[in-house]
């Protein structure tokens, strides 16, 4: 019988491609608070047995052993983990498989499975988390990043953060991670906080919202008007409405009816369905009822097209 280790012999790129650029977000994760701890080295020399199959291909040939001999003494110097940095780069720069979008996403996952390899947060890995999703906003409008980017700028507001905001971090964090491939990391020990810290429906932060051609979902109160006036305001802007999400959602908008705790409130079936859309790669941006109202007085006053 053909074991799965046999079948992953035969890898398609996609495979290859994502476990280079998890590692590297992996080692850039790991790098944050600049001490790589035992439970740190030890997600590395895991990585390294889980992909230990592949000794025997490029690039991997080059990068095992790098990892290895770095992991080895229990130990892994700044220049270590920018020596493995360099060849996963190099490798992930020449081999072009993935457009940026989708290999940059791959990299912010494997720099949060490194954030938490040693299951804390610290603020340092949280202020370098919140400057990289700054660096990187051409990937707005995927998953996860409008999330984690409206999540940190709620709880950066006042440039603390308290337990409560920690946990929400930790939690949605959690939802990221490939557990199977982590030594440290286990799922059920996120059970309790997922379920008391619910942040999935979370608005994209300062949208950019179009609507000529694009199809606007709406779900939630409006404070501003009926669902029948929402929808004629879309339609006379040149977008359409539509009453449920779909792959084809260009955007759901969520009403608060002024509540302004709406990045942290669970708006219910349309809101879960265009975040699994979303996971999917579905292009469905989640904006809150605020910023379509700006989108619309912004294009009334002639400041966008």
């Amino acid at each position: 019988m053909t074991s799965d280790k046999d079948y992953r012999t035969f890898t398609k790129p996609a495979e290859l491609h994502k476990a280079i650029n998890t590692l590297r977000g992996i080692v850039a994760g790991i790098s944050t608070d600049k001490e790589i701890g035992h439970d740190e080295i030890q997600e590395l020399a895991h990585w390294c047995e889980v992909h230990g199959y592949l000794r025997d291909r490029h690039p991997f040939s080059e990068i095992l052993p790098i990892v290895e001999s770095s992991c080895a003494d229990g130990v892994i110097s700044e220049n270590e983990a920018k020596d493995i940095l360099w060849v996963c780069s190099s490798f992930a720069d020449s081999g072009a498989y993935y457009d940026s979008v989708t290999s940059t996403i791959q990299f912010l996952s494997g720099m949060i499975h490194g954030i938490m390899a040693d299951g804390e947060l610290q603020d340092q890995e949280i202020d370098m988390l919140q400057a990289w999703i700054n660096a990187n906003d051409f990937l707005a409008g995927t998953y996860p990043f409008d999330e984690i980017n409206s999540l940190l700028s709620t709880i950066m507001a006042d440039r603390k953060v308290d337990e409560d905001e920690r946990n929400s971090l930790l939690a949605f964090f959690s939802n990221l991670i490939e557990f199977k491939n982590s030594f440290n990391l286990v799922e059920k020990d996120f059970t309790d906080l997922r379920e008391k810290y619910s942040v999935d429906g979370i608005c994209a932060s300062c949208p950019e919202i179009t609507f000529q051609g694009k199809i606007f979902c709406f779900t939630g109160e409006s404070y501003r008007g009926t669902r029948k006036e929402l929808a004629d305001v879309v339609e006379r802007l040149g977008g359409t409405f539509r009453g449920s999400v779909s792959s084809k959602t260009n955007y759901l908008v969520v009403g608060n009816a002024g509540n302004p705790c709406w990045a942290y409130a669970c708006y219910g079936r349309k809101i879960e369905e265009a975040v699994r859309l979303r996971k999917e790669g579905a292009g469905v941006v989640i904006v809150n009822e605020t910023d379509f109202w700006d989108a619309v007085e912004d294009i009334s006053a002639g400041i966008t097209q």
